[in-house]
């Protein structure tokens, strides 16, 4: 077996870049992109809490289960999203007609108010989070991202 000689300080050689590996690259993007949501957002809404609005928004009334599975969040994750949308009168919670057992989410009027302001300026963040690239380039970037899900 062949070793790599040691270099003058008695370590291997050190091929590894930390600034051209994945997850850095995706958390330098990542903080960017939080930036800018949080400098464009209306309300101080928080991403969990804007994608929970827009889901709602979305597909109406669901239960929390659903709606955490259609926002990627766990459920002590998406509970506390509930919770504190419900704190702000963004929204509210009843029985299920259809199942006793279980209650479904639906945005007030505030809520439908707050996201019919907020999905423009989510357009708006990812414009201007994708800014840098061409329209090509946006696309290929998405679908390649889409891909590592």
């Amino acid at each position: 077996m062949k070793t790599t000689p040691p270099t003058s300080s008695g370590l291997p050689p050190n091929n590894y870049r930390l600034e051209e590996q994945i997850g850095f690259i995706l958390r330098l993007v990542s903080q960017r992109h939080t930036g800018i949501f949080a400098d464009t957002i209306v309300d101080g809404l928080t991403p969990t809490r804007f994608a929970a609005l827009a889901k709602l928004y979305e597909n109406g009334a669901m239960s929390q289960n659903e709606l955490g599975r259609q926002t990627a969040m766990d459920g002590a994750t998406i509970k506390g999203v509930v919770d504190r949308l419900r704190d702000r009168g963004l929204v509210y919670t009843r029985p299920d007609p259809g199942d006793a057992r279980r209650h479904l989410v639906e945005l007030t009027d505030a809520g439908q108010r707050t996201a019919s302001q907020a999905i423009p300026r989510a357009m708006e963040i990812t414009e201007k989070t994708l800014a840098p690239l061409g329209v090509k380039e946006r696309t290929i970037l998405l679908d390649l991202l889409s891909r590592l899900r």
